[in-house]
């Protein structure tokens, strides 16, 4: 059951297509205010779905969006700032900004392209980290901050190193944050979503083998159909952030959705 979460505040960073556009989707559906950016401005129509309390109608309210580089500080501290005048706070922080790109052996990769990951995957979290921590600092009431991981920050994957090294250092950081921060009401998760059908994962599957060994098992995957939707991840986001029982661990792996429920 999705907790109520009727007028809370939340960010999606990577929110223009893929997972991130499928949380934007769910958590306006339940009722949740959203401040969406991307490296281009997310299109997407989410506004808040609306609702009735205490006899009232709430009208629906749109989203702010933003084209956002989540490794350029200054422009997300800016998005930051604007999401906080528009909505008065932020609740929930969702890191989900990130790139695969390059796939293949680390000794034919490109330099730029290693760097450009690294720079997207590990500096754009730090960012969004350190901006949703220094406002939740700055007002009463905590928040959440989930930083998506991924499992191949704790499984060595062939063609992977940069992506491997960067999803382990978002669970590490997320630690430190937890260490930091929780004394200030900030709960911090590193969350691996499993697979999810997006573009991303197209990607994998059309790789050839000589660069990633792994991709037969993500096809048969696709075959299978046995991947999580976005709407089961977003919900489980949701129950993590606001639900009566936290996680305990830092790091938390989404459950695989069972086959009777992905039809939704």
């Amino acid at each position: 059951m999705t907790p109520d979460v009727f007028g809370r505040v939340a960010v999606v960073t990577g929110a223009s297509r893929g997972l991130g556009a499928g949380m934007a989707v769910h958590f306006a559906a339940a009722g949740m205010h959203l401040g969406l950016c991307a490296r281009h401005r997310p299109n997407l129509v989410v506004n808040t779905r609306p609702t009735a309390r205490d006899g009232h109608v709430i009208s629906a309210e749109p989203p702010f969006r933003a084209a956002v580089d989540v490794t350029d500080h200054q422009a997300l501290s800016e998005f930051t700032d604007a999401v906080v005048e528009r909505f008065g706070r932020i609740d929930l922080w969702v890191n989900n900004a990130g790139v695969l790109e390059p796939i293949g052996p680390l000794s034919q990769a490109d330099p730029r392209a290693v760097a450009r990951n690294i720079e997207v995957n590990v500096v754009g979290v730090l960012n969004g980290s350190s901006l949703f921590a220094r406002h939740v600092r700055s007002r009463p009431g905590g928040g959440v901050l989930i930083n998506i991981s991924s499992g191949a920050a704790t499984k060595p994957l062939a063609g992977w190193a940069h992506y491997c090294a960067a999803k382990a250092a978002v669970d590490q950081l997320t630690r430190v944050v937890t260490l930091e921060e929780a004394p200030h009401g900030l709960a911090a998760y590193s969350v691996s979503p499993g697979v999810v059908d997006t573009d991303m994962q197209a990607m994998i599957r059309h790789t050839d083998a000589e660069a990633f060994p792994e991709g037969a098992r993500f096809r048969q995957i696709a075959a299978d159909g046995s991947f999580n939707s976005r709407a089961w991840v977003a919900e489980h986001l949701l129950a993590i952030a606001f639900g009566t029982k936290r996680p305990t661990d830092v790091t938390v792996r989404i459950p695989d959705q069972p086959a009777s429920s992905r039809a939704r």
